[in-house]
């Protein structure tokens, strides 16, 4: 039985080989009671991890779990074992990937199976070839499609991204390397490098802002000319919360909004033939087509911005229910245009917050009205410039 194409609960397990040349594929079978082509398939994912030697285990351990991690990492143990000879305890207990079904493994090589890796079956479903814009001997750009879960490969899932399916599309020797990220729903341009030492180069131009990037946002409502500036709230979890106050420890996040036309909404065959949600957005007969030049590049930038602005993305299906929501009822969000932040104690602020994070939807299944439209940066022979395709709602 392979691995399910959906997504199930998150599971991980750890184990630590207690016999010498245990081959991990069986092991991990026999050990989780999982069938065979399950387990190669998570090793294919990348979702099996090994050490040399046991981690140190966290606070919520079993006493067993404890016993066992001393007994694996005692001094008498780690000095009989040549594999590790020459190494620290710490640099043995380095993490890596298990890359084939036909690994062994000695006693006291640490196992991390994430029996779960997330999912991207959309991967299968796209022209990989009819979304390359360029390929030089340093990079390639892809024109990303919205809805693929990974630029890049995760912790539990190397297999089903962006950067494996473009270099088997151009049948490149090398894998491409992610050099950034745009977020799943969003659609458009996407540098990947082709060699280490670009990835490098590239991610010394994005650090010090040299890599220009304008992005098209459909919108629900109009948008003014010019910068926009909120500060989002510096926790690490979706939905991103702005205030247009400067609030301590908040990240200042700015765009200019270049163009803001009116186009007609798309309509209902284009919205189900793109997997575009219906958000309950009143009135659909017209929408706003913005080019806007990101400043900062937080994630959920521009999405959080326009919402707090009432002009969410077309679709944003974990946005556009709290801007509705804010519209009936201005003092639901304690960082809004009513600024209830300012009265209320820390206590009250929490439960607010709360309840205003309740208010927003599920991150959206597919796309959004948003696209990566340009890419731009200078290197030592001239500008480099690449435009994606026709957004989806054209």
């Amino acid at each position: 039985m392979p691995c399910p194409a959906h997504n199930l609960p998150p599971r991980i397990e750890h184990m630590v080989v207690l016999e010498d040349d245990v081959l991990v594929s069986e092991f991990i079978s026999k050990q989780l009671d999982l069938p065979p082509l399950y387990v190669a398939d998570l090793i294919r994912f990348g979702a099996v991890h090994y050490a040399l030697v046991c981690p140190k285990p966290p606070p919520t351990a079993t006493p067993e779990q404890i016993k066992l991690f001393e007994e694996v990492t005692s001094p008498s143990v780690l000095k009989k074992r040549s594999s590790i000879k020459g190494k620290t305890v710490r640099e043995a207990q380095k993490t890596f990937r298990v890359t084939h079904t036909n690994q062994y493994a000695e006693a006291g090589t640490y196992l991390r199976v994430h029996v779960h890796p997330k999912r991207s079956p959309r991967c299968y479903e796209i022209d990989w070839k009819s979304r390359i814009v360029a390929v030089t001997d340093s990079y390639v750009i892809l024109d990303k499609p919205a809805g693929l879960r990974y630029v890049g490969g995760t912790t539990d899932n190397i297999e089903e991204s962006c950067a494996t399916f473009a270099s088997r599309a151009l049948d490149l020797p090398e894998p491409l390397k992610t050099t950034h990220q745009i977020d799943n729903c969003t659609e458009g341009c996407v540098v990947f490098a082709r060699t280490k030492e670009y990835c490098s180069v590239f991610h010394t131009k994005i650090r010090n802002k040299e890599v220009k990037k304008l992005y098209r946002a459909l919108a629900a409502a109009p948008l003014p000319i010019g910068i926009i500036s909120h500060y989002m709230r510096p926790k690490n979890m979706a939905p991103r919360l702005v205030s247009e106050d400067s609030i301590k420890g908040w990240h200042l996040c700015q765009l200019e909004v270049l163009e803001c036309k009116k186009i007609p909404w798309p309509d209902a065959a284009t919205e189900k033939k793109h997997d575009i949600e219906d958000c309950g957005w009143t009135s659909k007969e017209f929408a706003y087509e913005c080019k806007i030049n990101l400043l900062t590049g937080k994630t959920h930038q521009i999405r959080a911005q326009l919402a707090a602005c009432g002009a969410p993305l077309v679709g944003d299906s974990m946005y556009m229910p709290a801007a509705i929501a804010e519209m009936v009822n201005p003092e639901i969000n304690p960082y809004g245009k009513a600024k209830k932040h300012y009265i209320m104690e820390e206590n009250e602020k929490e439960t607010a917050v709360a309840e205003w994070i309740d208010r927003h939807g599920k991150e959206p299944r597919v796309g959004i009205g948003l696209q990566a439209c340009q890419i731009s940066w200078d290197d030592d022979d001239g500008e480099h410039f690449y435009e994606a395709g026709t957004p989806w709602w054209r």
